[in-house]
């Protein structure tokens, strides 16, 4: 018991010491505790851990990645959500099947099918090591493409992990497969949009913030394994049940709840993320010695490794390419609407325009009621915010280099390996292969990544971006302005007494505050400014309403 609290300690020590030390001296902190975990591994200690792999398929990736979720600007995800889609999905597949060739080939005996699951054990990249990508100064469009593209794929590269276990024992059907990654989708997405529902509900109504946030630590669980049970994606229902929080959350919840919630699930991330690279290099002396006593070459499974990771790469360049090519084409479509969508707006904006755009609809047989010109009215500030957040920061080769080359593997890659069957030929070399693969991704790309961007960011580019910063945090600034002077100001009889006086400006200053996080609100479903500049004003917002009350608690 005593030896077991040392290791727990010790790991929470190293977890913290690598996030202050990896900064300093220019090493992501996973790669760091991936290093550190080998080494670990060569301790007496530690010379037969094994980690079952349902730890990290249920224990900790759906708190990370539900956590991912909240935190995402949901209006980037939803306009990004063509790349991310295909990268989710089309990329997963045809990395699959490209590293399924090729360990039929490298490897004697293996055969198609399980070379495709060994395919789709590597394919999907890493939400905890994309993370890395994060702490970089990369344009927020690759930083949203990355985020969301490894929070949806490990749902295509689990249901081709068992589509190629069943195909390798029995048949293969290509609807069969389709069909049960739509089933393993959709309702996935049904329980976490529930899951997520359901949550703000309960927790609307909790008070205490410890409650609150006790109670949220148990919303990707709940979404998860009821997915798990019904065969769908725990992992996809975690996310989405992430989303649908994000979004609801500052709506329903108290700011001391938000605040509460921020703080602790921040903290929950670092252990987590930390955990899970330390247990990864914790397992590479178990899993050389499982190779060993399965008579296989160690030795021989490096090249193997080696060659997949550049293949996975090389198919990932080979995708983004044209999907660049797509996107670029997509924006100059969008440029074109642009006139025609302002001039609608200014119309909207005016009573007598608007009133011309309702007889236009009506003599289209299509009536507007004043719903219907809301939603009309709110789908063209969309659009057109849609159009400037893309023209703003198109996305060229340099952009494209970085989402191919920050695509890293990490822990996931090496828990689903060992989730193949006992009877998997040479299931000790895959592993080890996986294993390669997924350090070496994160050894060499997250640990270049960082110059990378430096190295292709145009001072150009970086100067546009912080103008177009400064420019959104000024007109948020306007708006909140313009929002608390629709507050009227309460009257203030001479005779008022003091405690009087000071519960009316409580309660008007609560009101401006109320009035302020609504307009933020709306603006950020609407996206039209900038996400992190309106997530900043709204903590401030949040930190001023906490102030607030609490000296309002100590002089009533």
């Amino acid at each position: 018991m005593i030896e077991t609290l040392v290791v727990l300690v010790l790991g929470l020590v190293l977890v913290a010491a690598a996030a202050v030390v990896g900064p300093r001296v220019g090493v992501a902190a996973p790669v760091l505790l991936v290093g550190l975990g080998v080494l670990g591994s060569l301790l007496p200690f530690f010379s037969d851990f094994e980690l079952d792999p349902e730890w990290i398929l249920m224990g900790i990736l759906p708190p990370l990645l539900y956590s991912a979720a909240v935190s995402m600007p949901a209006m980037h995800f939803r306009r990004e959500f063509a790349a991310i889609g295909g990268l989710s999905v089309f990329l997963v597949v045809a990395t699959s099947v490209a590293l399924g060739l090729f360990f039929m080939l490298v490897i004697p005996g293996l055969g198609f099918a399980w070379g495709v699951a060994l395919g789709a054990i590597i394919s999907p990249t890493d939400a905890v090591a994309t993370s890395i990508i994060k702490r970089t100064p990369v344009s927020k469009r690759v930083v949203a493409i990355l985020e969301g593209e490894s929070l949806l794929n490990d749902a295509t590269a689990l249901v081709l992990l068992r589509t190629a276990i069943v195909a390798a024992a029995a048949s293969f059907s290509f609807w069969g497969a389709v069909g049960t990654f739509a089933y393993s989708v959709v309702v996935a997405v049904a329980i976490g949009a529930v899951v997520g529902w359901l949550n703000l509900v309960v927790r609307a109504r909790a008070s205490d913030p410890t409650v609150n946030t006790v109670i949220s630590f148990t919303v990707p669980f709940l979404a998860a394994i009821p997915a798990e049970l019904l065969e769908a994606s725990g992992l996809v229902a975690a996310v989405v049940a992430g989303i649908v929080t994000g979004i609801r959350a500052p709506r329903v919840l108290s700011a001391r709840n938000r605040l509460s919630d921020s703080q602790n699930w921040r903290t929950v991330e670092l252990v987590l993320e930390g955990a899970i690279f330390l247990l990864m290099g914790l397992q590479i002396t178990s899993i050389i010695a499982d190779v060993e006593a399965a008579h296989a070459g160690v030795r021989a499974a490096i090249p193997v490794a080696l060659g997949a990771w550049l293949l996975t790469v090389l198919v990932r360049a080979g995708y983004v390419a044209p999907l660049l090519v797509l996107l670029r084409s997509r924006g100059r479509r969008v440029r074109e609407l642009q006139p025609r969508l302002e001039t609608i707006q200014r119309q909207l904006a005016d009573p007598d325009g608007e009133s011309g755009v309702r007889d236009a609809f009506a003599r289209r047989g299509r009536p507007m009621s004043e719903n219907d010109a809301s939603r009309f009215t709110r789908r063209v500030t969309q659009g057109l915010a849609d159009i400037r957040y893309f023209l703003a920061a198109p996305l060229g080769w340099r952009e494209g280099t970085v989402v191919v080359w920050a695509g890293m593997r990490g822990a996931i890659t090496l828990a689903a390996a060992q989730t193949l069957p006992e009877e998997t030929p040479q299931r000790s070399v895959l592993i080890l292969v996986a294993f390669i693969v997924a350090a070496v991704s994160l050894l060499v790309q997250g640990s270049t990544v960082g110059p990378l961007v430096g190295a292709l960011a145009a001072k150009d580019d970086r100067a546009d971006a912080s103008e177009r910063e400064a420019e959104d945090r000024h007109q948020v600034l306007e708006l909140m302005r313009e929002s608390a002077q629709a507050v009227p100001k309460p009257e203030r009889p001479a005779d008022l007494p003091r405690d009087q006086i000071f519960r009316q400006e409580k309660a008007y200053r609560l009101a401006v505050l109320a009035e302020q996080r609504e307009a933020l609100l709306d603006a950020r479903d609407n996206g039209t400014y900038d996400a992190d500049v309106l997530a900043d004003e709204l903590a401030g917002l949040d930190a001023t309403q906490i102030a607030l009350e609490l000296r309002g608690r100590s002089l009533e």
